[in-house]
């Protein structure tokens, strides 16, 4: 079966921007001013964290190599190949960073994981005013990509939306041929998703926007990009 799914393939060698959605707060806050009340406390706290904190990241630039650069790429890049988890396209024993070709796409994609995560194992998918923060970055990509797109429609299974049998033996698949990567369609609207496995074929992260999803009466999904104002649900 996994050989006919690979079987005439096609590659897009891609070079352009992806959408990576990820939980994050808009406004910053101190972690930790509950230790203390002085803020000279707090400062030797942070001095103290930065002087014995191994660096994660080494900008390909040295010289002007900057703190924030160094969290912007551990949060838009570094994490999920660090962090293993089960996926769609793995089994929790390599990571898989995951984007999409549009800010729509990302939000679907991560609203329904949001709901059938966190939510629905606490209870709590549709108690109406709770909400998450999330921070969209656009990343670049530059890669040849193993393209799936043309082969959802004869193989429905590498977009079903309740299981990942077939996907997860594609990215094994791909993991141990060592390809960066492929693209597919969204399981969750008509859109394209990117399932990169190596790091190295995604650089330059910079900060797209922040969004609100909140539950609202109903169980529906109210996405925010400016607080108070809906920009669209699901």
């Amino acid at each position: 079966m996994i050989d006919a799914v690979f079987d005439g393939l096609t590659v897009a060698d891609y070079h352009g921007d992806s959408h990576r959605n990820i939980v994050s707060l808009r406004e910053t806050q101190d972690l930790y001013d509950d230790l203390s009340d002085a803020p000279a406390a707090w400062q030797a706290a942070i001095d103290l964290e930065m002087a014995a904190k191994p660096h994660t990241y080494v900008s390909a630039q040295p010289i002007i190599d900057r703190p924030f650069e160094e969290a912007t790429y551990n949060e838009a890049i570094d994490y999920p190949f660090k962090h293993w988890a089960r996926t769609r396209y793995s089994d929790g024993t390599y990571g898989v960073w995951y984007g999409t070709e549009s800010l729509a796409t990302s939000v679907f994609e991560t609203v329904y994981h949001w709901r059938r995560g966190l939510l629905q194992d606490a209870g709590w998918q549709d108690i109406e005013g709770i909400a998450v923060e999330r921070k969209v970055y656009h990343v670049r990509c530059d890669a040849a990509l193993l393209d799936f797109r043309p082969k959802v429609e004869a193989l429905p299974a590498l977009i079903d939306p309740n299981t990942y049998h077939l996907t997860h033996q594609v990215g094994a698949r791909i993991h141990h041929d060592g390809h960066p990567g492929l693209l597919s369609r969204s399981a969750r609207c008509d859109g394209d998703i990117f399932a990169i496995f190596n790091r190295q074929v995604l650089s330059t992260p910079r900060t797209l926007c922040f969004l609100t999803y909140r539950i609202e009466a109903g169980g529906q999904v109210v996405i925010e990009r400016q607080p108070g104002k809906a920009l669209f649900r699901i």
